[in-house]
């Protein structure tokens, strides 16, 4: 098995074909905010696929619908911060993340209003008076986050195209500076197939077993932290099924990358409790954690992590600006 540094990869790996278009779009949304002062957040969203042939039929995918990411980013906007939302096609996505296909069909609650036709006689359709108050809320933020522009959506399938579209964005993105906020929510294949190594057309079945190796996809929050975007906000997430792991690997994490949080989740208990790991400020060398739970009232974890974000993103600006 190869080991790719994140400089082999880029080099041996072809960037996706629209990749100058999606970044030109990225790179208007910042400028524009950058003048504006206001803060930007890219939001990462949903699981990377892994191709095993260049035409691809099969391929092997993360868990994730893009639930997180889609309700923080919401979030976000509610806070001020402008947000690019980078989401595997077909994830769940802002504002529309209400009505979803399998939780809250839209179909279910709009109705024909009988005896009543338009001038051409196309029937009247209504929203049910037991959703038409939610719906109204839903779409007035909506409305008004297009209307100001504050979202801009790109998306991603392969592990590839994840790759190239963070070190474009953060190029640009680094322009912001402390003013920029990562929150990469997305689930991140951890091996991958290069191309070299692809079948050019369908892996047939008549071979019997079928062994596939497959390396180690680089380590991206290093150059990151380093290169990238040196003076933004970062915070990445750690999944884990065992909970004992879970402090211990955020801790690894934060030696290794040099990024700023943590977010750890357990699988089974991520949408009622977060756990945010970060370095002590009181013992260098050290770290602190702290538990986000969901409150009563509350019916999304996310209005607590984006808060309690916000508050550390909004000190952290206010300490980083009075050293200099």
């Amino acid at each position: 098995m190869a080991s790719f540094s994140a400089e082999s990869y880029f080099a041996t790996q072809a960037p996706p074909p629209d990749l100058e278009q999606l970044v030109d779009g990225v790179r208007e949304f910042v400028d524009r905010h950058i003048q504006e002062g206001r803060r930007i957040v890219l939001v990462t969203s949903g699981g990377t696929t892994v191709p095993l042939e260049l035409n691809v039929v099969r391929f092997l995918d993360n868990f994730s619908a893009g639930t997180r990411g889609a309700t923080s980013a919401e979030y976000f906007l509610a806070q001020g911060y402008a947000v690019i939302f980078m989401h595997r096609q077909f994830s769940l996505q802002p504002f529309s993340r209400h009505y979803s296909h399998s939780t809250n069909p839209f179909l279910d609650f709009l109705e024909f209003e009988e005896g009543r036709d338009g001038s051409n006689g196309t029937p009247k359709i209504n929203v049910s008076a037991s959703q038409t108050t939610h719906l109204a809320q839903v779409l007035k933020a909506y409305k008004d986050v297009h209307t100001k522009g504050l979202l801009h959506t790109l998306t991603f399938v392969t592990i590839n195209e994840y790759l190239y579209l963070l070190r474009s964005i953060s190029k640009e993105l680094n322009r912001a500076k402390r003013h920029a906020l990562y929150y990469l929510a997305a689930a991140v294949s951890d091996f991958f197939l290069p191309t070299q190594k692809m079948s050019e057309h369908k892996i047939q079945s008549t071979k019997g077993s079928l062994i596939i190796e497959m390396d180690q996809v680089p380590k991206i929050l290093r150059p990151l932290v380093d290169e990238w975007t040196p003076e933004a906000y970062i915070v990445s997430f750690k999944l884990e099924t065992d909970q004992q792991l879970l402090i211990p690997k955020a801790h690894q994490a934060l030696q290794r990358y040099g990024h700023h949080l943590v977010i750890g989740n357990e699988l089974h208990r991520r949408k009622f409790e977060v756990v945010f790991v970060s370095p002590s400020k009181a013992k260098p060398g050290k770290f602190e954690e702290n538990w986000i739970r969901l409150q009563d009232g509350q019916t999304e974890i996310e209005a607590g992590i984006v808060q309690q974000l916000v508050l550390r993103h909004t000190e952290w600006l206010e300490a980083t600006t009075n050293a200099l």
